[in-house]
């Protein structure tokens, strides 16, 4: 509900804090008093916009804010979500919502102090509040919400909720077989060359860390006779050879140190570890001299070995090149290729199967579908009845009402179990939308082209008042409802404003005070002249000041003891009224 509402600068509005209460509010007034601005505020405030005489004159801007306060229940669960969704959850309930417009420079509307789009606002706004008389947020008249309607009066939600879970389904279903069914040629040429990438790798028979034992095995290939050559001259330089001319070897020199240090060592016994070390340096050397020449000898140039390396190594780089950069990521994609090519080769029976199941899914959505029609068929029915009455009620008798309810015939659609198929979306198979004829022998039109008038507002209550618990928009406003309607007629209009004020905030602007005496809370706006300037203002009436208001609606400014004691009868008689449908 609307909790507070202040105007700055807005027409002749120069500033008003209204707090209105959460039944049914009236505002009465003089014409031209400036009763209506208070309603295009509002309209403003959820809009984002104003013509710019609607800047007061003399200011540079004007500013609308205004405090909703979110009730935590079902009906306004759709826009609690909205608002989590954008990340602007209402503080303790509390939704603030605020407009600054400037002659120059662009308006930022702001929820919960942040800034927004105006496209957000509106949708917002289309969930606070429904404005009656200016048509722009009124939901009745938007076609994509009849169904909503509908299907809430009809008690539905549920069905619709489970024929939209399968309608996602089958659209997965359908993207599934799409994928499937790609052209069998591209089908084959994607299966032959994963058949063949798959056979050179197994082919090959990798084994991971094969490429680097490979690399070193190479190195000693190629450097063989090098490494052989080495090995003979270290084994030389440390144990010698047969020929004469060769020079002393190490173990040679050691052997020729060893009787000398033995020698040293009889003179000095410290010396003995020294002569241990040089002991172990000779069994040492001859060690180290056996195994170099070991090495030596087992060390073939083999050219026919060193071209399967080298061949082998050049496999293995074209398959690093080809399916990735290590032998682990060549395994790895012939995992993968493997999975891919047993899935296309099963691909024909894959589809067979989703085929099998679209068709089993279409036919339980065809049958849910026909139940869903079907309740939404009868509770149409009702539901113009009870406008229709409610029109009766309102001396609109000559206004005729209905729900179109049409299905498209589609092949592809979903069959009903008559045999018929149609186009369906997520919520069904119908098209709902509210007609009405407004004059005698004129044809049913969609509600969008009925005019906004005082008859078409009374129209809106009717469909309001038997739409009201389905209605889900928390605030409803109507502007000139009572515009051609007598004295009785105001009475019942009155009647129906404070029923639909038991599920909603309603705001009305009236010139009838057999509509005021009904109201919970009662506001007048007047206009004033301070100096130079026309100033409107919003005064709360209680007791005797509301008692005399309702005189002036009914004899004028100089109103008689005769309109003060009427307007007193019409007070009593609504409280006792009110108070016999609690």
């Amino acid at each position: 509900m609307l909790d507070e509402l202040t105007v700055k600068g807005f027409g002749i509005i120069e500033a008003i804090n209204w707090k209105p209460s959460a039944g049914l509010n009236v505002i009465t007034g003089e014409t031209g008093a400036g009763k209506s601005l208070v309603v295009d505020a509002v309209e403003a405030l959820l809009s984002g916009q104003v013509q710019e005489e609607d800047i007061r004159h003399g200011s540079d801007e004007a500013r609308v804010e205004g405090v909703f306060r979110i009730a935590q229940n079902d009906r306004e669960k759709t826009l609690r979500e909205m608002l989590a969704e954008k990340g602007l959850e209402a503080d303790d309930d509390a939704l603030l919502l605020t407009c600054d417009f400037r002659r120059q420079g662009r308006t930022t509307p702001r929820v919960n102090r942040q800034a927004v789009s105006r496209s957000l606002l509106r949708d917002i706004g289309a969930a606070l509040v429904d404005i009656h008389g200016q048509s722009e947020h009124l939901s009745l008249l938007n076609k994509d919400r009849h169904l909503d309607f509908l299907d809430a009066c009809a008690h539905t939600l549920g069905l619709r909720h489970d024929f939209g879970v399968m309608a996602a389904e089958l659209h997965q279903i359908e993207r599934d077989i799409k994928a499937l069914s790609r052209d069998e040629q591209e089908l084959a040429r994607q299966k032959e060359l994963l058949a063949f990438q798959i056979d050179e790798i197994e082919k090959a028979e990798l084994r991971e860390g094969e490429d680097e034992e490979l690399e070193k095995e190479l190195t000693l290939l190629t450097s063989a006779e090098k490494l052989k050559s080495a090995s003979y001259e270290i084994y030389r330089i440390i144990y010698g050879d047969d020929s004469v001319s060769a020079s002393s070897s190490a173990v040679d020199k050691v052997n020729e140190a060893l009787p000398v240090l033995k020698n040293a060592v009889e003179a000095d016994p410290s010396l003995q570890t020294k002569l241990g070390y040089l002991e172990e340096m000779l069994h040492g050397l001859e060690e180290l001299a056996r195994e170099v020449r070991s090495y030596g000898d087992n060390l073939n140039y083999d050219p026919s070995r060193l071209e399967e390396v080298q061949n082998r190594l050049e496999l293995l780089r074209s398959l690093k090149r080809k399916y990735g950069g290590s032998i682990r990521a060549v395994l790895d994609y012939l995992a993968k290729a493997g999975a891919e090519l047993e899935g296309l080769t099963s691909s024909g029976e894959r589809r067979e199967q989703l085929e099998e199941k679209r068709e089993q899914l279409k036919k339980e959505m065809g049958e849910l579908a026909s139940r869903l029609s079907g309740q939404r068929t009868q509770a149409a029915q009702e539901l113009a009845a009870a406008v229709i009455k409610e029109l009766a009620d309102l001396s609109m008798a000559q206004v005729e009402f209905d729900i179109s309810i049409t299905q498209e015939v589609a092949p592809e659609g979903i069959p009903f179990p008559d045999g018929e198929c149609y186009q369906f979306d997520a919520t069904g198979v119908d098209d709902v939308a509210f007609v009405a004829s407004t004059n005698p022998g004129e044809p049913m039109k969609p509600l969008d082209r009925i005019a906004s008038t005082g008859e078409v507002s009374r129209f809106m209550l009717a469909l309001k008042s038997a739409l009201a618990e389905a209605d889900t928009i928390p605030v409803l406003i109507f502007d000139e409802i009572d515009i051609g309607v007598g004295g009785r007629s105001g009475e019942v209009i009155g009647r129906k404003l404070w029923n639909l004020s038991r599920s909603h905030q309603v705001i009305c602007v009236t010139h009838l005070p057999q509509i005021a005496a009904f109201a919970d809370a009662h506001f007048n706006v007047s206009k004033k002249t301070a100096g130079d300037r026309t100033v409107s203002t919003l005064e709360a009436l209680q007791g005797d000041s509301r008692l005399n208001e309702l005189a002036v609606m009914i004899g004028g400014p100089r109103y008689t003891a005769t309109a003060l004691k009427a307007a007193g009868e019409l007070m009593e008689k609504a409280e006792a009224w009110k108070k016999g449908q609690t």
